[in-house]
């Protein structure tokens, strides 16, 4: 009989992708299992493109800002059904935080998590049956595959690896259109303001890509987001502002971009999962736990906290990438998978 699993991992983006390498390794250790996946309700879409059999929608982020509106209640109670449908052979809780554990315990199953060494909440840990040492000085994407092999006996081996499920999760009608010419996307949004780069840095940069004949995407989420994408766009032809997107439409812009350049916020951890050659820009805080460049070549970090790279060290390093990976998609234009100018170093 295949083991049946519930994974916990419910924020923030980056933290999903990252978590999300956990299923890879569960299908190379245990072809047969069958894995859920319990993620906040904007996120869902990327357990569920990594090859989750089901991802289980929680929604907490809108409920606590009305935690007194009945129709919260109801439907936290139909989430609680929902968890309950299925007994599970072994829960993992990769959140790290009483309310995931409280999520595992309201599941069916041997409940896993980190030991309290190891944890960010160590209370948590008092709601586990099992708890596993794993170091907190790994990456984030290890400790995460580190606690589930543990959990399902088996070892981890090599760099995390994402198998993305994309035609069969995703409707292309639905997917925002790319352009026909050799783009790339400028993630210069998040959370924070001390994880920002300077809008002159961007301005360059958007440039320099206008000398080599590329066009520039310049995503956004919100308002404010909005507002910096058209202040950078305004003053350069071969900048565009998309339309607000989905999730899974802006994992297809980032899959089929020459490159992405962003800041440290989770659409750019997710695009070097995706395979696409990434710089990431580091302001505030430090790459060694959360960077991307473990995901291998095609993917590098640069800066540190006070310490923001140059736009020629964010150059520097997609020539770097570009010279000596090979390109992961075809050209747009062609379809014929000829060089870009790109791989030639020409960025």
């Amino acid at each position: 009989m295949s083991a049946s699993i519930l994974i916990i991992r419910t924020s923030s983006l980056g933290d999903v992708v990252y978590a999300s390498a956990v299923l890879s390794d569960i299908r190379r250790a245990l072809p047969d299992a069958q894995v859920d996946w319990v993620a906040e309700e904007a996120f869902t879409a990327v357990p569920q493109l990594a090859g989750a059999r089901r991802v289980i929608p929680f929604a907490l982020r809108r409920w606590r800002r009305r935690w007194h509106d009945p129709q919260n209640w109801r439907e936290l109670a139909a989430f609680r059904r929902t968890l309950r449908e299925t007994r599970y052979d072994i829960v993992i809780d990769l959140n790290e935080q009483v309310k995931s554990a409280l999520i595992a315990r309201a599941a069916f199953g041997v409940r896993h998590g980190f030991d309290r060494a190891s944890i960010r909440e160590p209370l948590a840990c008092s709601l586990y049956q099992v708890a596993h040492a794993v170091p907190r000085t790994l990456h984030f994407v290890e400790r995460c595959r580190q606690l589930t092999g543990a959990a399902l006996h088996y070892t981890p081996e090599g760099s995390p690896r994402w198998q993305w499920t994309w035609g069969e999760q995703t409707s292309p009608n639905a997917l925002l259109t790319p352009p026909e010419t050799p783009y790339v996307v400028m993630l210069h949004a998040t959370s924070r303001d001390d994880k920002l780069w300077p809008e002159d840095h961007w301005h360059h940069l958007i440039r320099l890509c206008h000398e080599r004949g590329l066009q520039v995407l310049l995503p956004w989420g919100n308002a404010t987001e909005q507002a910096r994408s058209e202040r950078l766009a305004t003053s350069h032809d071969n900048a565009r502002v998309p339309p607000k997107a989905s999730l899974p439409e802006l994992g297809a812009l980032l899959k089929k971009a020459r490159w992405v350049a962003g800041v440290d916020t989770g659409l750019t951890h997710w695009s070097a999962a995706l395979g696409t050659p990434t710089v990431a820009i580091f302001t505030a805080t430090s790459p060694r736990q959360l960077g991307v460049g473990i995901q291998g070549a095609h993917a590098v970090d640069l800066g540190e906290p006070g310490m923001p790279p140059e736009v020629d060290e964010v150059l520097a390093a997609v020539e770097s990438i570009l010279s000596s990976t090979p390109l992961p998609h075809p050209s747009p234009a062609s379809g014929r998978g000829e060089q870009d100018p790109c791989a030639r170093g020409d960025v």
